[in-house]
């Protein structure tokens, strides 16, 4: 695994992007904590990252590349988009019902139509906005297992897995507050 500082990330953009849309699996800073991603258009990424996760059906969050993605993608009502799309980006997943099945592999939503979206605070949500295409977001750990929020606490299992880690030192954040939008319910973690 390639641990890449923040100037390093900014040098290799372009290559890195490359990486990422043919299937790489990569830790990545967000606004709370350190995520695990893939393309999430990628069947063959989403499967490896659920399997070293030891998660086999529960769906992923994404990082969406913009509002308008959620819009296009999911089911939200005007209301919902002012009280609760107004706060993005920032530190929420939402949890919404997809219209549209296609828009991400399989894999990512296995047992049902929904999904939590999220757009984290973080400079690397232009990157992802330039790529424009929704990358998996989960806690870098087993099933189970504390979550990670520096690299000393990489699990050494997920490292053997990981194609490249953007370093941007210990995170101090806590997992993203929930907004569920079927129900209409808040959940702090």
């Amino acid at each position: 695994m390639e641990i890449l500082t923040r100037r390093e990330f900014l040098m290799r953009k372009k290559e890195l992007a490359q990486r990422i849309l043919d299937g790489a699996i990569f830790i990545y800073p967000t606004d709370t904590i350190y995520g695990i991603g893939c393309n999430a258009l990628n069947e063959k990424s989403v499967a490896k990252i659920r399997e070293i996760k030891n998660r086999p059906v529960a769906p992923f969050s994404v990082w969406v590349p913009s509002v308008k993605w959620i819009k296009d993608n999911c089911q939200v009502t005007k209301k919902q988009e002012k009280e609760h799309l107004s706060l993005l980006p920032g530190p929420y997943t939402i949890i919404a019902e997809l219209k549209n099945k296609d828009c991400l592999a399989k894999s990512v939503h296995p047992t049902n139509g929904s999904i939590g979206v999220r757009m984290p605070k973080h400079e690397l949500g232009d990157f992802f906005t330039e790529m424009n295409i929704p990358i998996v977001t989960t806690s870098v750990n087993k099933s189970g297992e504390s979550f990670m929020t520096q690299v000393e606490d990489l699990d050494l299992d997920l490292e053997l897995h990981v194609d490249f880690l953007i370093s941007n030192g210990k995170l101090r954040g806590r997992p993203s507050k929930i907004i569920n939008l079927i129900t209409d319910t808040v959940i702090e973690r």
